[in-house]
């Protein structure tokens, strides 16, 4: 199973930007995708994430500005980004968790894509 993630780039303070995650392989279902975010110098965090029922969760620093969406049998997960800060800077990993596969359909796994580069300049 690959996460390809895509959608990154430079954007001005106060700009948007749409994340693309498209997961591929032998999957049978994707129970959870989200994206975490690390920035210079700090840990790898939640941004937010979406079930496959449609629960969401996003960390405070992101609600009301950011939104995750997911299109269930693409194996798609979406993060727009709204009213972007100089603080949202980081690298944007896209997560899918609790993946049945065609290999070992009883067991569940959890998968990470390579990471995409958001900067916003202020």
């Amino acid at each position: 199973v690959q996460l390809q993630a895509s959608g990154g780039g430079l954007v001005q303070a106060g700009g948007s930007l749409r994340l693309s995650c498209v997961a591929s392989g032998s999957i049978f279902s994707i129970y959870v995708m989200g994206w975490y975010r690390q920035a210079p110098g700090k840990q790898r965090e939640l941004v937010g994430f979406m079930t496959s029922d449609g629960r969401t969760n996003y960390t405070s620093a992101v609600k009301g500005r950011f939104t995750i969406s997911r299109d269930i049998a693409k194996f798609t997960v979406y993060l727009q980004m709204n009213a972007l800060k100089p603080e949202d800077t980081a690298v944007y990993y896209c997560n899918a968790d609790k993946v049945s596969t065609g290999w070992a359909p009883d067991r569940a796994y959890e998968f990470w894509g390579q990471g995409t580069l958001v900067t916003v300049s202020s």
